[in-house]
């Protein structure tokens, strides 16, 4: 379970289309300690995982598999290593 699969899902209007798919995977090896443990926290316990912002209806959020485990969080709360991990193709 050391692979984490990302998927950026909403925005404006589901922008794209259902053929651009925002996805990305990375080794939670090559995260920094301090993201590790984000992660960790998300993970350990989903009912702690902080709502989208006020004001922000077409923000994205991401969609984190680990393992069999998947977990949705906003964008605010999902460490930069992580987001820059996802790239868009079409499909």
């Amino acid at each position: 379970m050391d692979r984490l699969k990302i998927e950026r899902v909403g925005g404006v209007a589901g922008f794209g289309g259902p053929h651009l798919k925002s996805r990305g995977e990375l080794a939670v090896s090559d995260l920094s300690s301090a993201d590790q443990k984000t992660v960790e926290s998300l993970f350990a316990d989903p009912k702690k995982i902080p709502a989208a912002r006020s004001g922000q209806a077409d923000a994205f959020s991401y969609r984190i598999t680990r393992g069999a485990q998947t977990i949705e969080v906003p964008e605010h709360a999902v460490p930069s290593t992580i987001k820059n991990s996802v790239k868009d193709v079409l499909e």
